[in-house]
């Protein structure tokens, strides 16, 4: 998560969609004072690679304040109705069906991996909306100004980058890539029981921003 108050933007960050990357890309623009949450040891030593600011200003005195999927409610809490409403707000969302692929194979990364039904049978997809969602509405309404897509994360970068004057391209690193072996398409994986398992549980975001699968 981001609060950049030298481009005055808070970034949202959902999981499963690019979130790590995104993050990394923005940090390269912020500020000595704006806030930039901690992510994994693996990631920050990326970040540092590229010369771009690490963890900072998240802390008060009495401990964390902002960590990595906070929500925009708990946001607004912390730096109040006038920044919240002054600031940019985005995040990014991603089709549920290929978020939830996704989730399974940075979950099970090691054979023998459980099936996608069990997979799906787990608290692991409730998980998975509570990361997403559940961040950027407040009660069942969405409270920031842009849910970008994922399927178009180069084009919705360049529109944020323009929309906020960043002076440079916000250039992707790639970051937690890996882990998913099986390249096929998530309509050549899922079954019917399990795709409508899915698209139960996300029926929301689905709705929301007429997702297919």
């Amino acid at each position: 998560m981001i609060i950049s108050h030298r481009h005055k933007f808070i970034f949202i960050k959902t999981n499963k969609t690019a979130g790590t990357s995104i993050e990394i890309a923005l940090s390269k623009f912020c500020g000595e004072n704006d806030v930039i949450t901690p992510i994994v040891p693996e990631d920050e030593a990326l970040r540092r690679s590229l010369g771009y600011r690490g963890p900072q200003n998240y802390e008060n005195e009495n401990g964390e304040q902002f960590y990595n999927h906070i929500s925009a409610k708990k946001i607004k809490q912390n730096i109040g109705s006038q920044i919240w409403n002054d600031y940019y707000k985005f995040c990014f969302e991603r089709n549920p069906w290929d978020r939830l692929i996704s989730l399974y194979y940075w979950r099970c990364q090691s054979e023998p991996r459980p099936s996608i039904s069990e997979f799906l049978s787990t608290n692991n997809p409730m998980a998975l909306k509570q990361k997403g969602y559940e961040l950027y509405t407040l009660n069942k309404q969405v409270v920031v100004d842009r849910v970008c897509r994922f399927e178009n994360i180069i084009e919705e970068l360049e529109m944020i980058r323009v929309r906020l004057g960043i002076p440079g391209q916000i250039a992707l690193p790639r970051a937690k890539s890996k882990y998913r072996t099986d390249k096929r398409h998530y309509q050549d994986i899922l079954s019917d029981v399990e795709r409508a398992k899915i698209e139960e549980l996300f029926s929301d975001e689905i709705n929301i921003f007429g997702y297919k699968f």
